[in-house]
């Protein structure tokens, strides 16, 4: 960078003086999820309400503007943290699952698929214009969609090179690592770090086969979103576009045995630097099938062999913790815990985890706070009176 000198124009001064401070500035994503959150201000309990619906799929929460957004797969609600309804956004033909908010850019992406199309996005809802029930996906302008070209890949691959794709169905040998779309969305640090620049995760469902051996792994693709609005797209649902990143920034491999659909939630809790995985149990012999993993942010993933391949073949491994449960015969480590409906750290040992019943025609929903303890089998406590500040 040029010096001043004192025939350089006032101007250029201030604009040198500028580039400074946004090149020495902390990142703003790191900033905002550094901001302490005042958990004695926080309900024990907030409501998502009850709608005709699929079950309630994943949640976030912006703690600065005092909302929470609710994903029932059909629809994205978006209420206060008292539990009032604010708005909706409907319509959607696909299926939508976890969501995250973006501290950086203030929206909230979430897992979308379209399986019959062979389509899966990120959904990007632009969350401060979502101010009334009824909203429409397509037609309002709130959301857009990112298309991930690896996911489709690998949900499509000819694994028996027999010509045909077997579609939506976990009874084939299709469909690379099992993959059977996505679901588990987080942002957090790139793996091997507790700080610096944020990157969003995407974690794929994995069909429940217990008969594969290529199946034991979760996968998790990187992706940095900095760059993806020249990307997004208004999704038209009966005629999907292709407009996304042609390559992910990173693909990880962690081993925990064969699961049903895969990582459900995916969360960052930056107060232990934890990784946090939420699955419906699998059934595969051999495993002890836990409902609840978690990978230490911190340490660097390590280049080694997928196990259970059709041939070798290596990738980016991520480690469980050396902590919870543990399971000699398949070396894996996890927790008895929910978690698979939603959970969302408060990144100071507090989270909201989410459970949903069916009430009438209508999915029901609430979270609840709780409070990580590291105990085992089960590492959180609900909490059931205010927390002093």
């Amino acid at each position: 960078m040029r010096r001043f000198t004192p025939g350089m124009p006032r101007t250029l001064v201030t604009i040198l003086a500028a580039a400074l401070a946004i090149l020495t500035a902390a990142p703003a994503a790191s900033a905002a999820a550094a901001e302490p959150v005042d958990v004695s201000e926080l309900p024990l309990r907030i409501h998502g309400g009850a709608w005709p619906t699929s079950h309630v799929q994943g949640v976030a929460i912006d703690t600065r503007k005092g909302y929470m957004y609710w994903s029932f797969t059909q629809m994205l609600v978006k209420t206060d943290l008292q539990g009032t309804v604010v708005g909706t956004v409907e319509g959607l033909t696909g299926h939508l699952g976890d969501l995250d908010l973006n501290a950086q850019d203030g929206r909230v992406y979430g897992s979308l698929e379209y399986k019959s199309a062979k389509a899966f996005y990120i959904a990007i809802f632009d969350v401060d214009k979502i101010d009334r029930v009824g909203m429409s996906a397509e037609r309002d302008g709130v959301m857009t969609a990112v298309h991930l070209d690896e996911v489709v890949d690998d949900f499509t691959a000819d694994m028996d090179s027999n010509g045909v794709f077997d579609g939506d169905t976990a009874q084939t040998p299709d469909h690379r690592y099992g993959s059977s779309g996505i679901d588990g969305v987080a942002f957090g640090p790139r793996f091997g770090r507790r700080d610096g620049k944020e990157t969003l995760k995407v974690a794929y469902g994995i069909y429940s086969n217990t008969e594969r051996i290529d199946n034991d792994h979760q996968v998790i693709l990187e992706y940095d979103v900095r760059r993806w609005r020249r990307y997004e797209r208004p999704l038209a649902q009966d005629y999907p576009h292709r407009s996304g990143p042609s390559h992910h920034d990173g693909k990880y491999f962690v081993y925990t045995g064969n699961t049903r659909f895969g990582v459900q939630n995916l969360e960052y809790d930056a107060h232990t630097g934890t990784w946090m995985m939420a699955v419906y149990k699998g059934a595969k012999a051999g495993f002890p099938n836990y409902g609840f993993f978690t990978v230490d942010g911190s340490a660097r993933p390590r280049r080694g062999i997928i196990r259970g391949q059709q041939g070798p073949e290596e990738g980016e491994l991520l480690e469980l913790r050396y902590a919870g449960l543990y399971h000699p015969a398949s070396g894996t480590f996890g927790w008895e815990f929910h978690g698979n409906y939603g959970i969302l750290s408060l990144d100071n040992g507090y989270y909201y985890v989410a459970e949903g019943k069916k009430v009438g025609d209508k999915q029901d929903a609430d979270v609840y706070l709780y409070r990580w303890t590291g105990a085992t089998p089960t590492p959180f406590e609900r909490v059931t009176a205010p927390p002093a500040g």
